[in-house]
């Protein structure tokens, strides 16, 4: 059976990095937030901190706080049929245990950063920045509405991600090489 990897984090966490690590060792990348971002632009919002919020609000709404998990279930099921695959960005608790049920054997990976750290790194990226009081919103947010601290907490593996992105990747082998030598 291939590998399934969830990677969880807080927003600038570094979860988009990890993701491109995996891809690099051949896995297939599915993309939460990317369902967020085809539905603002389905219909017709710009790319905004609040629409983004108000686009994932109203998903869950519509389909519950698993509702990312329920979307993708199919595109996870036939991407695993024939590679390792790499989930970017599982946010709820309910997502979590919606992927765990059909695939027990799914890992989670959750990069943490000190929040002052991630803060920074966000107002400094090139795509998508969020100024510090965005920042800051947002993890409220996504802590209080949809059970994002769950998936972090109940990781399998943990990397602390406050040092340079050489550490980071040297982290990020060593949970690779893990993995693999365990499947």
């Amino acid at each position: 059976m291939n590998n399934l990897i969830a990677i969880v984090g807080m927003c600038g966490s570094g979860k988009s990095v990890a993701t491109a690590y995996f891809k690099e060792k051949g896995y297939e990348v599915i993309y939460f937030g990317g369902i967020t971002m085809k539905k603002l632009k389905e219909e017709g919002l710009d790319i905004t901190p609040e629409n983004e919020i108000m686009m994932r609000d109203k998903l869950r709404n519509d389909l519950g706080m698993g509702a990312y998990a329920i979307v993708l279930l199919d595109d996870i099921k036939r991407a695993l049929k024939n590679k390792n695959v790499v989930l970017d960005g599982v946010y709820s608790w309910s997502e979590l245990k919606i992927l765990t049920k059909e695939f027990p054997n799914i890992k989670v990976l959750a990069i943490v950063v000190d929040r002052n750290i991630r803060y920074e790194r966000l107002e400094g990226r090139k795509v998508r920045p969020l100024t510090k009081e965005e920042a800051k919103k947002r993890d409220i947010s996504e802590i209080e509405t949809i059970e994002k601290g769950g998936p972090i907490s109940y990781a399998d593996y943990f990397i602390l991600n406050n040092g340079s992105e050489e550490e980071y990747k040297l982290s990020l082998k060593n949970v690779y090489d893990n993995i693999e030598k365990r499947s």
